[in-house]
């Protein structure tokens, strides 16, 4: 079971990456033939190529990162959250407060998944597709329910972690993978 969530764990980082830079390298594309299009010397070259559909699929990639990146945020604990009440209870009663709020949020995304599968099994049932790249519109509406889910698993998965070791995932700013945190000095 350890070695699918590490699978599920990487592919989750992987398509967030992809997301992001394929999105970003798009929009540099994109905005780099708008304003090299105006050269003179290379209107001919440039004119014919169609860059229309760039700003619909990014704005897509954008929404999906968006979806995945939020289950990310809960596996690793880089959610934003007001605890200075929960902090001040008394242990018992915020491991209760703490375990409630977690299942609070499998609760919330289980529901929007399942009402995203719902509208995305309608759509489907369409022809409806986007407008530049006529894609079909379930295809985007997708990840909806593919990231609701995965978000309520998540949550699940904080919730059983933080019940059984009593610790949450929490993200350390100062922590920057493959950097020593020491310095060249600690090297000496």
């Amino acid at each position: 079971m350890g070695f699918l969530l590490r699978i599920l764990d990487r592919l989750e980082e992987i398509l967030i990456a992809f997301l992001i830079a394929a999105a970003t390298s798009i929009i540099f594309l994109a905005v780099l033939h708008r304003y090299l299009v105006g050269v003179p010397l290379l209107y001919p070259l440039l004119f014919p190529i169609d860059m229309s559909w760039a700003q619909e699929l990014c704005i897509y990639m954008f929404v999906w990162m968006a979806k995945f990146g939020a289950a990310y945020g809960v596996r690793t604990g880089i959610h934003v959250g007001v605890d200075v009440v929960v902090n001040m209870l008394r242990p018992s009663l915020r491991k209760v407060t703490v375990l409630f709020g977690l299942l609070c949020g499998a609760l919330f995304t289980s529901i929007i998944g399942t009402m995203g599968a719902k509208f995305v099994y309608g759509l489907s049932q369409t022809d409806q597709v986007t407008p530049d790249m006529e894609l079909p519109s379930w295809l985007v509406y997708l990840c909806i329910p593919l990231g609701s889910y995965l978000m309520c698993f998540r949550f699940l998965q904080v919730a059983w972690h933080y019940l059984r070791h009593d610790e949450l995932p929490h993200h350390d700013h100062a922590y920057v993978e493959g950097v020593d945190a020491a310095g060249p000095e600690a090297a000496r």
